[in-house]
């Protein structure tokens, strides 16, 4: 008779549930007990409710992830926006000038680029599917040790696990804030992600099903305060002017917060009985909508380890067999985090000379062909 596995899943965000709901669906998932534990509450989603503030951009193979283990469907037919178009442009030419990126959904020939979904609602969608299979949910509890045969550290970036165990991290603070809000466009937003870069810091604009959009707006502390403290005439004016007015006037029409910035890496993922997924292991800069992606790729690595290592009577958390996992997403992940580094301080330059450059180097990724296409290949998951 094959040894059962206690495995301790700690957080259930995103990440978290769906590396649940993955292992509890694997071939050899009854060599596993599951639990999952948070110190929050359980989620819950009202499909008729306000939108709720956080929101992520959830490329097109994300989504097919998350429909593989029967969550996206509920996500789909609630209120995920999809998203056919981008546009990215720097903020010393036209939206529509030469040097802007152009992204179609139809040119890579998929259905959408991705969808604009509220976190909880995915995590509302997967709670749905773990509560039909052999998995303990435990909310409203601390984790105080770390007794299992694999404890999974999927409890963000002031990670619990991570601290607990003595692992590392690498932290490049930004000295800049995630200032989001929902906001209602003077024109229709056409289902087209905008992403303008200006000299204050990266302005993000996703739209939403009923035709508001969400505005992440990463900007220096100080400039961050006031926006904050702007009356919401004020702060619809501010933001109309940072987009430049791409989709005219902008009124605010939602909740709004703030949320420090700062890219963390783990020196290492995995330790033996350990292993750390979505931000207990990277926190990447949020300008290019890749941290859930990311996450999620995490899930489906580390849970497919798993899987294939009991196939071969191997045990889960031997620091070996998690090695495998942190050799397939440590490498990828650094690149991704140090590549939305370096483009932040880029395009926060004052400078005439590296602002040329950076509008010609648009200009040219526009027209590299096989460079262009991998480059949106590796942003879909496809």
């Amino acid at each position: 008779m094959n040894k059962k596995y206690d495995v301790l899943i700690v957080g259930a965000g995103v990440t978290g549930l769906t590396v649940a709901a993955l292992l509890a669906q694997c071939k050899h998932s009854s060599q596993l007990r599951l639990t999952v534990v948070d110190a929050a509450p359980r989620p819950g989603h009202d499909p008729d409710g306000e939108v709720a503030l956080r929101v992520s951009a959830i490329a097109t193979g994300s989504a097919k992830l998350l429909d593989s283990i029967g969550a996206w469907q509920y996500v789909s037919d609630t209120r995920a926006c999809p998203y056919d178009a981008m546009r990215i442009w720097d903020e010393s030419i036209e939206p529509d000038g030469g040097g802007a990126l152009r992204f179609d959904a139809a040119e890579f020939g998929v259905p959408q680029l991705g969808f604009i979904v509220e976190n909880v609602l995915i995590q509302y969608a997967l709670l749905a599917v773990l509560d039909k299979l052999d998995v303990k949910l435990m909310f409203d509890t601390k984790v105080d040790s770390l007794e299992a045969d694999l404890v999974i550290g999927a409890d963000g970036s002031r990670s619990f696990v991570r601290e607990k165990v003595g692992i590392k991290t690498q932290d490049f603070p930004y000295g800049q804030t995630a200032f989001v809000t929902h906001l209602k466009p003077e024109q229709p937003h056409g289902r087209t992600a905008l992403q303008r870069f200006t000299q204050d810091g990266p302005l993000g604009m996703l739209p939403l099903g009923d035709g508001r959009i969400s505005v992440v707006w990463s900007i220096h502390d100080v400039l961050a305060e006031r926006v904050q403290a702007a009356n919401d005439e004020e702060l619809g004016e501010i933001l109309s002017a940072a987009s430049d007015y791409a989709l005219g006037n902008l009124e605010v029409a939602g909740p709004r917060g703030g949320f420090p910035l700062c890219a963390r890496h783990a020196t290492q993922y995995v330790m033996p009985g350990v292993a750390l997924i979505g931000d207990a292991a990277h926190a990447v800069h949020p300008l290019a909508g890749q941290g859930a992606n990311l996450g999620l790729q995490d899930a489906a690595k580390l849970a497919d380890v798993i899987n294939t290592a009991l196939g071969n009577a191997e045990h889960p958390g031997d620091r070996p067999v998690l090695r495998r996992y942190e050799r397939a997403r440590k490498g990828e992940n650094a690149t991704m985090l140090h590549f939305m580094t370096g483009l932040n301080k880029l395009f926060a330059t004052d400078s005439a000379l590296v602002r040329e450059l950076r509008v010609n180097g648009m200009r040219l990724f526009n027209y590299s062909g096989p460079i262009r296409d991998h480059a949106v290949k590796v942003a879909l998951g496809i």
